[in-house]
């Protein structure tokens, strides 16, 4: 079984543990044990030491990775921030001068910083290294008819020279669509696909500025797209969705009912046949009826092996 170190970040396991627990549930189905980097820290978030001190982030983000490379795996998170943080410093300790001054930095902790293991996002994982056939092969509820509108989220498509994500276009990303479909679900494209949801340092600095944002997404996807669910790979994006349109509804912005937003490795997990209370319990949105309807019992297609 292939071994990955499993960084959670903080969002994922202070407010919503069960889409950690999403990933614990399917991994191992898959094919992969994901090993706890145990001490690991905040990544650091784009708010604190990124915004004013380079060498303190590259220090403070090295240190994490150095527990995967005790570990010698690389890093898998399914945090859009934790990923572009710790693939960002990760390109600035290409820099030999950079990383001299971090392991300068390293040594009063007895660490240091080698490069040896890469940075995934889970979705990238899954798609690249797991496989589309392969989680075919595990779906125990065919999600056939259902309709998903996907957000894949800033963090994993731009700055693309440095996350080298390279199965997708930025711009047209493809990642999410095509694991979505191997549930059985039809992804359709809606024309703001790539633009952000404004959540982040957006919505803790102007949250009209973000809401407005995220209404002319929102807005895109039910007019062009009606899904039954939106998907996401990213935990801020999450929850501005899951978040927001209560606000807007409550405002009388939008006329619609607010449509369930689910994590991917949610609904995978949930196709997979695992127990709702685990991997798919908190939102503020119900979800009760849709997830009811994705495990219903003409969804069944056959015991997985």
């Amino acid at each position: 079984m292939e071994q990955i170190g499993l960084y959670l970040g903080c969002n994922i396991p202070l407010k919503h543990p069960d889409i950690e627990q999403s990933f614990r549930k399917i991994l191992p189905e898959l094919g992969v044990e994901p090993l706890d980097l145990e001490g690991a820290s905040c990544c650091p978030a784009w708010g604190t030491a990124p915004s004013f001190d380079l060498q303190t982030w590259c220090a403070i983000s090295s240190r994490n990775i150095t527990i995967a490379e005790q570990k010698g795996v690389d890093i898998m998170t399914g945090c859009n921030s934790c990923f572009g943080i710790l693939s960002e410093a990760k390109h600035f300790l290409e820099d030999k001068e950079m990383k001299k001054k971090v392991n300068e930095s390293l040594s009063a902790i007895n660490r240091t910083y080698q490069g040896t293991s890469d940075i995934y996002h889970i979705a990238q994982y899954l798609h690249s290294k797991v496989g589309v056939d392969a989680i075919k092969s595990k779906i125990k509820y065919s999600l056939d008819g259902l309709k998903m509108a996907t957000q894949t989220g800033c963090h994993t498509l731009w700055p693309s020279d440095v996350y080298k994500i390279a199965e997708q276009n930025p711009y047209e990303p493809t990642i999410l669509k095509d694991l979505c479909m191997a549930t059985g679900a039809e992804v359709p494209h809606y024309s703001r696909l790539a633009a952000c949801c404004g959540m982040g340092g957006m919505r803790s600095t102007d949250i009209e500025k973000s809401l407005k944002l995220f209404k002319e997404k929102l807005i895109s996807i039910k007019e062009e797209t009606d899904p039954d669910m939106i998907v996401t790979t990213c935990s801020s994006c999450f929850m501005q969705f899951d978040m927001s349109q209560l606000i807007l509804r409550e405002r009388g912005e939008i006329d619609f009912e607010p449509i369930p937003t689910f994590y991917y490795t949610q609904v995978l997990a949930l196709a997979m046949g695992f127990d709702p209370s685990q991997v798919a319990a908190i939102s503020q949105i119900d979800r009760s009826k849709i997830i009811a309807e994705m495990q219903s019992e003409q969804r069944l297609v056959k015991e997985v092996a």
